[in-house]
């Protein structure tokens, strides 16, 4: 038996195959098989190593399973998205522009944007096993605080405060993405009214927040 037949790396130096082969490039070859109409849980272990370059048995090098790799595609796309608003907030709140209608425009741009990865975190939640429904709803959880955040210093900035602010945010969060959701499935030239619609929706959110928390202050029931 030839030593090449011993060794432990032997599989990946098939024809076409990589001599390595990083997390991340496993994480872009399963992004590359995904669409918006195609889900983390209906890939295989074969076709993505298959797009990598790699034998199956090296996959498991980096991920435990395909659990494992689609909890790390969530985890990618929340932080990703997180960015994204988290930057649209701060052009917004640099200029006179609308924090709301800034955040939620940059919102449908990504999704129009045939972003993968926001695909991922909006179809994952309803449609993925439980343990991708669990990692979506921490990811919306991260963004649910970031809001929280934001929505008392926007409240302080306009000498108001807010009701149940964490409450507020949560409501905000998956409105938004129940109607990015929907959206995905809409022609593009919907999107405006959609824009003016969520944009309403979020504010009208914001104002009911202050508005019981200025009844709670003046003892209203």
């Amino acid at each position: 038996m030839s030593t090449a037949a011993l060794s432990p790396s032997h599989d990946d130096h098939g024809p076409g195959r990589k001599p390595s082969i990083s997390r991340e490039d496993i994480l872009t070859a399963a992004l590359k098989l995904l669409g918006p109409h195609r889900s983390v849980s209906s890939l295989s272990l074969r076709e993505v190593a298959r797009e990598a370059g790699i034998a199956p048995n090296s996959f498991y090098r980096h991920f435990r399973d395909m659990d494992e790799l689609a909890v790390a595609l969530i985890d990618l796309a929340g932080r990703s998205l997180r960015r994204i608003i988290g930057e649209a907030r701060q052009r917004a709140a640099g200029g006179k522009r609308s924090v709301v209608r800034s955040s939620v425009e940059a919102f449908m741009e990504q999704l129009r944007a045939d972003d993968t990865l926001l695909h991922v975190l909006l179809r994952e939640g309803t449609v993925g096993s439980d343990a991708f429904k669990q990692a979506v709803d921490r990811e919306l959880g991260f963004f649910e605080e970031e809001l929280r955040l934001d929505l008392i210093r926007l409240a302080r900035l306009d000498h108001a405060t807010l009701h149940e602010p964490a409450l507020a945010a949560k409501a905000i969060t998956r409105l938004v993405f129940a109607v990015g959701g929907t959206a995905m499935d809409l022609p593009r030239e919907k999107d405006p009214e959609l824009i003016d619609q969520l944009s309403s929706m979020v504010r009208m959110i914001v104002t009911g927040a202050r508005t019981l928390r200025a009844d709670e202050g003046r003892g209203d029931r």
